[in-house]
């Protein structure tokens, strides 16, 4: 009988940091299959909207950061460090493609509800494209044209589809400290976008 490995992650669709998570922990996750194959680990992605306050329309990507960081040099820099930290990775971060912040409420709802209908290699494989969409292609997250299309391309049957995006629920406020958010066996917590060798010792000592 395998034992499990529990492994929470808190996180927001359009936070670069977790998408740079996301593929550490990728990484983490093959190294632990290939040493640890009696261990299942079992992942639970749990939405956070960082900005539940984003109109519907969004807000325009540039103009957003330079009122949050407080200059066009900060934001440079800013972007800088995490283009840096994305190519380390092994992501695609395209900011000059970016033209909207958009309110990321309707696209945690598709991939919250998405579960009950997908396998787990496409529920992972909708959260990929959720993040691709959004850093690498520049696409409006909050536009049900481009939720639809994700939606059935990672298989979700169309009738249930056209239902989620029509109901949707803002993601439920929780008390991390900051996303991505680590929890391992409900009782090892990392915060940030820790490499993967962090990771595997945070999952070996859970």
């Amino acid at each position: 009988m395998k034992r499990s490995l529990r492994i929470d992650v808190w996180f927001d669709l359009i936070c670069p940091w977790c998408l740079i998570g996301h593929r550490h922990l990728e990484t983490a996750l093959q190294t632990w299959h290939a040493t640890n194959p009696g261990v299942l680990a079992d992942v639970h992605w749990h939405s956070v909207q960082l900005l539940p306050d984003v109109p519907p329309q969004g807000w325009p990507f540039a103009a957003f950061y330079v009122q949050r960081l407080g200059s066009e040099a900060a934001v440079k820099a800013r972007q800088a460090q995490v283009l840096a930290a994305a190519q380390a990775a092994g992501v695609t971060i395209r900011f000059d493609r970016i033209q909207t912040f958009p309110n990321s409420a309707a696209a945690h709802h598709l991939y919250q509800q998405s579960r009950q209908w997908l396998t787990a290699d496409a529920y992972n494989g909708l959260l990929c494209e959720l993040f691709a969409a959004y850093f690498e292609h520049g696409r409006d997250l909050n536009s049900p044209e481009v939720l639809m299309a994700l939606g059935r391309s990672a298989g979700v049957p169309q009738s249930e589809l056209q239902q989620c995006l029509e109901g949707v629920q803002p993601p439920a406020p929780c008390n991390v400290p900051g996303v991505p958010f680590f929890l391992f066996n409900q009782r090892q917590g990392l915060s940030g976008a820790q490499p993967p060798k962090v990771l595997l010792a945070a999952m070996a000592q859970a």
